[in-house]
């Protein structure tokens, strides 16, 4: 059995530690958030009911947490080439995304070599999630076969 390849997949040997691999600013809008809340089952008001997300403290209706991890790793993905390479994902949620009633609210994704295992062929890829100036994920790390 042959492994498929992808044309754009990066390879190894081209890569040092602290190459940024990859950029994207996600738009994150209230349709977006509730078809995740239909996708995810995640119905929680903060969602998408504005008097009640501001009632409980929030700024504003937010994200879902899962939809902002989910979204920022697709860079990952996307430089890969394939989305099956990212064989480990982790983070911490750090901030809420706030999500205007009207436009989008816009994330902006970096994406980093952070460390590459030559022999184990992986590469662990560091994102840094950013909304508004403030990192909305930390310690944003997925790992790459390559």
């Amino acid at each position: 059995m042959t492994e498929a390849v992808s044309v754009g997949a990066p390879a190894l040997e081209d890569l040092a530690v602290g190459d940024v691999v990859a950029t994207r600013t996600l738009e994150l809008d209230r349709p977006r958030l509730v078809r995740y809340a239909g996708a995810s089952g995640d119905f929680n008001r903060i969602h998408w009911d504005e008097a009640f997300a501001t009632s409980v403290g929030l700024p504003n209706v937010i994200a879902h947490g899962m939809l902002t991890m989910g979204a920022a790793v697709g860079v990952v993905e996307d430089w890969a080439g394939d989305p099956g390479a990212v064989v480990d994902y982790q983070t911490r949620f750090t901030r809420p995304v706030p999500v205007p009633a009207d436009g989008a609210a816009a994330v902006e994704v970096t994406a980093t070599v952070g460390a590459i295992d030559a022999e184990a062929r992986t590469v662990r890829v560091d994102l840094t999630v950013v909304h508004e100036g403030v990192k909305v994920l930390g310690k944003a790390q997925a790992v790459v076969r390559l």
